[in-house]
């Protein structure tokens, strides 16, 4: 078996430490140890000297003295592929700040660019108006001079066609590295384990719609709310702390990072709470439909194509407070095995790192075909 050379660009690195690419970048790793030679690119911005490994799972790690997100992201993806382009056979990119360049890469360079452009990016509150309209450019790029696309939702796959009349492979994320645990009852640290209570883990952005969240529960003080995220990274995430945390129902938690921790307090939630409005197939939900756990989602066209229309949504405060008074426990059961049966059949790593294994396969198969055709045109002169 041809091993061919892959290279995985754009995320923070691994072992993962971060978000949804990176713990993608994880399991395609595990799952391609014996399939493909991987180098993925590591920001020692978030990996202390002590913990640097040369390799991970057979993958090699290679480190650039730039942080993966934010503006350094742009100069981080821009190295990160020309470094590639020495060796690797197929660039795997996850995320758009870098393809800038690529049409200059596909004028000099053969390689084989395969581009996940992640959630419209260019949508989030978050960004300024001249960084949209940069995300919104490179995505553009992206689209036109990548060899693929990978979308990881149907909407933003019918977006891709739609804006820019191209097609797209439609390749999620796996939820199935979480697991379910027992409920410990340590109400010392979380007092709140001792009555039922509705569970959020995210970052804490305006487009996560947490206020509104807030707001519904702030009003229904008979009913707990338990939100794990980065409260002290913006004023928007401040003022909500300074305001909420002090109402006896609403539990606000900094990040949690123990993995084994985190799926104990959202194993045993009542019901869980998606609030994204922009991005793709978010992997927090993913997970939490994993988990079976009955979903209530923001209502955008990417939560109820993850969710195949099958979960409960709302749009403003009073559609929460109206679904959260609606439902009873036979209903909440009945919809959680719903979300865990979507998720066993769509959402498993094993699935993803398939899919993406056969673009690597037709990458492979097509290089080939290149040499021979060489060979073949050098024999005749």
């Amino acid at each position: 078996m041809i091993k061919t050379n892959v290279a995985i660009i754009g995320t923070v690195g691994v072992p993962a430490c971060y978000g949804g690419f990176e713990t993608l970048a994880h399991h395609l790793v595990e799952n391609w140890q014996e399939k493909a030679n991987v180098s993925v690119y590591c920001s020692k911005a978030h990996y202390p000297k002590e913990q640097r490994q040369t390799h991970y799972k057979q993958a090699r790690l290679v480190y650039l003295p730039f942080k993966a997100n934010g503006i350094q992201s742009i100069i981080y993806d821009i190295i990160s592929i020309f470094h590639a382009l020495t060796y690797a056979q197929t660039l795997v990119i996850l995320g758009v700040s870098g393809c800038l360049i690529l049409p200059f890469i596909k004028l000099f360079f053969n390689q084989r660019i395969i581009v996940n452009i992640d959630g419209l990016e260019w949508k989030r509150n978050k960004w300024n108006k001249w960084a949209k309209m940069f995300l919104k450019w490179s995505e553009k790029i992206a689209v036109k001079y990548a060899d693929v696309i990978v979308t990881d939702n149907k909407a933003i796959q019918e977006h891709v066609m739609n804006a820019y009349g191209s097609e797209s492979e439609l390749i999620a994320y796996g939820g199935d590295h979480v697991i379910s645990k027992n409920l410990e009852k340590d109400t010392e640290t979380y007092p709140f384990l001792s009555r039922p209570y509705h569970f959020k883990v995210c970052r804490i952005e305006p487009e996560n719609n947490v206020h509104v969240i807030l707001k519904a529960f702030a009003e229904m003080p008979e009913k707990q709310l338990v939100i794990v995220g980065n409260w002290e990274r913006g004023s928007y995430g401040q003022n909500l702390l300074a305001t909420y945390n002090r109402l006896s129902n609403i539990h606000l938690l900094a990040p949690i990072y123990n993995q084994e921790k985190l799926d104990m307090l959202r194993s045993n939630c009542l019901v869980y709470l998606h609030g994204h409005s922009a991005g793709g197939t978010n992997p927090s939900l993913v997970e939490a439909m994993y988990l079976a756990l009955p979903i209530i989602a923001f209502d955008v066209n990417y939560n109820r194509a993850s969710t195949e229309n099958k979960a409960l949504y709302f749009h403003t405060k009073e559609d929460l407070k109206n679904t959260l008074n609606q439902q009873t426990f036979t209903i909440l059961e009945q919809q959680a095995q719903t979300m865990k049966a979507i998720a066993q059949r769509r959402y498993t790593w094993e699935i993803i790192a398939h899919k993406y294994q056969n673009l690597l396969t037709e990458s492979t198969t097509q290089s080939i075909q290149k040499k021979e055709k060489t060979m073949i045109l050098n024999s005749k002169s």
